[in-house]
């Protein structure tokens, strides 16, 4: 089946990049097969690392400061968010892209993927029994920490290869790499 008529100029990154895109979606015949998984493993993975940096810092701040719980995971949210946003806004900065576009492009590249992974991580964080009472020093809020960051690895890297293989998500980062 042809595909080469397609118009892909619809969607934000692939009219400059179709060659690119063909590498993780388009399969046999052209046909839009979605993404690999090892590159929604990826995009999931840099996603991860900010949610985690920016998380664990809250947590850190939250309870040097004497904070309650909930105030300490608003915190560590925020900064999840701000800290997974920003991997993708200085890549897409170093590619060249102005602030303004910059800002538009990581929001939309992980929004979802950190909504997702933060929703995930937090909830089973919260569902651990003693969890959101234990302190840094505990292994208790570590293991629930690491294992919430580990299952909402697993949930959102198929939310992930999804929204790619649509030419969503991570995948209007491509464009700029």
């Amino acid at each position: 089946m042809d595909h080469s008529a397609h118009d892909h100029t619809g969607a934000q990154g692939h009219t400059a990049h179709h060659d690119h895109h063909g590498h993780h979606g388009h399969g046999g015949g052209g046909h839009p097969a979605g993404a690999s998984w090892s590159t929604a493993a990826k995009a999931t993975l840099h996603c991860l690392t900010g949610c985690a940096i920016g998380e664990i810092l809250g947590m850190v701040i939250g309870t040097a400061l004497l904070w309650g719980n909930v105030e300490t995971m608003v915190l560590a949210i925020a900064l999840a968010f701000l800290f997974g946003y920003s991997f993708t806004l200085f890549a897409v900065r170093r590619a060249g892209l102005d602030f303004k576009s910059a800002i538009k492009v990581a929001l939309a590249a992980d929004t979802v993927s950190i909504a997702v992974m933060e929703l995930v991580d937090n909830g089973i964080i919260a569902m651990v029994p003693g969890a959101m009472d234990a302190h840094l020093s505990d292994g208790l809020f570590w293991g629930a920490l690491l294992g919430g960051f580990a299952v909402a690895f697993v949930i959102t890297t198929p939310v992930n290869k999804w929204m790619i293989g649509r030419g969503k998500g991570h995948a209007v980062v491509h464009a700029y790499h």
